[in-house]
């Protein structure tokens, strides 16, 4: 995989790791996506960056960007976030919480793009 979607992948690890899919039910992060049962009840968030990566790595396929590249290189902006959650050091209910408030604000900001398209039309 190109290191232009590294970024993509792993705030989509985060994500799911904090999921109550996860955390709570114990399932594998694979099977939160790949089961559509466990899916529809993943946090919008999740479903936000399981799309941005998803279309990170079908651009890394479409020639138009092949020339100026697909996205910026990875910014390790997530390193120090996914390696906590990996070795096992968080706590479970202080990450539910910071998912809420994600998907609390990713909410509120598709709730005021939905008024200003409906304003403009």
């Amino acid at each position: 995989m190109g290191a232009s979607c590294k970024d993509q992948r792993v705030a989509l690890a985060i994500c799911l790791q904090r999921s109550p899919c996860v955390l709570l039910e114990r399932n594998t992060p694979k099977d939160c996506l790949t089961n559509p049962e466990l899916k529809k009840d993943l946090p919008e968030l999740c479903k936000a960056n399981f799309r941005a990566f998803m279309e990170c790595k079908e651009g890394m396929l479409d020639m138009r960007k092949r020339m100026k590249g697909n996205a910026p290189l990875s910014t390790g902006r997530y390193d120090d976030t996914y390696e906590k959650l990996s070795s096992g050091n968080f706590d479970p209910r202080e990450e539910m919480r910071k998912l809420d408030v994600l998907n609390r604000n990713l909410s509120k900001a598709q709730q005021a793009k939905e008024e200003a398209e409906q304003n403009n039309a």
